[in-house]
């Protein structure tokens, strides 16, 4: 399969303000919704929701390449400690865009990752993005529950790789899984990984990684300009 590079409207953008678009995510957004349309995923999960720039990222590579994908964003929308605590408007906000814009395509599980785990079965998930509570023991507690779901040919993506301040912990993490397993990673903004639990084909792992050193050299240029 031939990696292609996308432009897409990002029909979330409407509903949400400037600086809410410019999430620590925006700048993933779009390899995201590559890497959607490039694997063609069955499901996807995503730990951390929050106003969805990500969840909505992959739901839009969905309906645009006409994908019978399920999209998950689980969350209990109510924030902790590193995101900061939000009222109920979020998940109204969030929740309406889902119904408007994704009706067949994303699913909202408001409820705690752990208690979360029973609604899919083992080896099904193609796509898991990790971005909830950033401590190292949330997010290796995160990591190796969800890691039986993941399907033979699944991804996890890990956000925030290379934050090192207050109690953020996933760059330790992410420094045992680079020992583990194949991983590709984004190291600029707040970082994003990509591991490769079960280790697939090796010239789709090469064909990503091929589209994200790329997509580093553009952004490195851009910063800089």
């Amino acid at each position: 399969m031939e990696w292609k590079y996308h432009s897409p409207t990002f029909l979330s953008d409407k509903y949400l303000s400037p600086e809410e678009s410019l999430s620590s995510y925006y700048p993933y957004r779009n390899f995201s919704y590559d890497l959607t349309r490039y694997i063609k995923p069955k499901i996807i999960v995503e730990l951390g929701t929050h106003l969805g720039v990500s969840h909505f990222s992959f739901c839009q590579a969905v309906m645009d390449e006409n994908l019978p994908t399920k999209c998950y964003g689980i969350d209990h929308w109510k924030g902790d400690a590193h995101s900061g605590l939000y009222d109920e408007d979020i998940f109204l906000l969030v929740k309406n865009i889902s119904d408007t814009e994704f009706p067949n395509i994303s699913n909202l599980v408001r409820n705690s990752f752990d208690e979360a785990l029973s609604t899919f079965e083992d080896g099904t998930i193609d796509i898991l993005l990790i971005d909830g509570y950033h401590t190292f023991e949330s997010v290796k507690h995160d990591f190796d529950t969800w890691l039986p779901k993941i399907s033979e040919n699944g991804i996890i993506l890990l956000h925030d790789i290379v934050v090192r301040h207050l109690d953020f912990g996933v760059y330790q993490l992410w420094d045992d899984l680079k020992k583990k397993y194949p991983c590709i990673e984004f190291n600029f903004a707040t970082g994003l990984g990509v591991v490769f639990p079960n280790f697939f084909n090796e010239n789709q792992v090469s064909m990503i990684n091929n589209q994200a050193e790329l997509q580093i050299s553009y952004q490195n240029s851009q910063n800089l300009n």
